[in-house]
């Protein structure tokens, strides 16, 4: 006699109900995953809902719109601003920035964050400016700063160059290549645009 269809199935364990600040951390992942994966344009509401294994009235009645969804997932997701590098050389200073540029840029967020910059239009941009300017641009710009500030007080560079458009050149120039090239900047690669555009313009005149 087959018996089987009386063996009781095991029993199935249900997954704890997650609440507060745990289903929010789920939920602000699932965001960013979406993000550095399917990028501005592929993310949907249901699919961070789907990816954080919840309901999409659960991510609704805490993120009313897309742009509130995400902005707050790239401010979670944005690492702690390390100390300024002092290698004693403003050369090695650099390269040690754009090496810590480089990897932030290739990291989950840094995905998720060029995805946004990338696929916005300017009114959607808009929401994200807080995000970008506080979190990444102003951080950026400060330390490029003190390298350069650092190199005008030991001669290595000439005190006209402690600008705006000397301290813009290495982020633009980094995410130009890597959206125009696809470069994903190599240590070589670091090292030319150093030795090749950023020595010979910090350079003082005449040397």
């Amino acid at each position: 006699m087959d018996t089987s269809r009386w063996t009781a199935e095991p029993a199935r364990t249900a997954s704890p109900r997650r609440r507060g600040a745990v289903l929010e951390r789920a939920i602000l992942d699932a965001a960013l995953e979406q993000l550095s994966t399917v990028g501005w344009k592929g993310l949907t509401m249901e699919g961070v809902a789907t990816g954080a294994q919840t309901g999409k009235a659960a991510v609704y009645r805490r993120w009313p719109s897309k742009e509130d969804l995400v902005a707050d997932a790239l401010e979670a997701a944005l690492p702690p601003v390390g100390g300024v590098p002092d290698l004693g050389s403003v050369r090695e200073d650099l390269l040690a920035l754009c090496r810590r540029a480089r990897d932030a840029m290739y990291s989950r967020p840094g995905f998720a964050l060029r995805a946004v910059i990338h696929e916005c239009d300017p009114v959607q941009a808009e929401r994200f400016h807080g995000v970008i300017f506080d979190g990444v641009v102003e951080p950026t710009i400060q330390q490029l700063r003190e390298v350069v500030t650092r190199g005008i007080e030991r001669g290595e560079v000439r005190p006209d160059a402690a600008n705006g458009y000397v301290f813009d050149a290495i982020p633009a120039m980094m995410m130009y290549r890597s959206k125009m090239c696809s470069s994903e900047w190599s240590d070589q690669d670091l090292e030319g645009m150093i030795d090749h555009l950023m020595i010979p313009l910090l350079r003082p005149h005449g040397v």
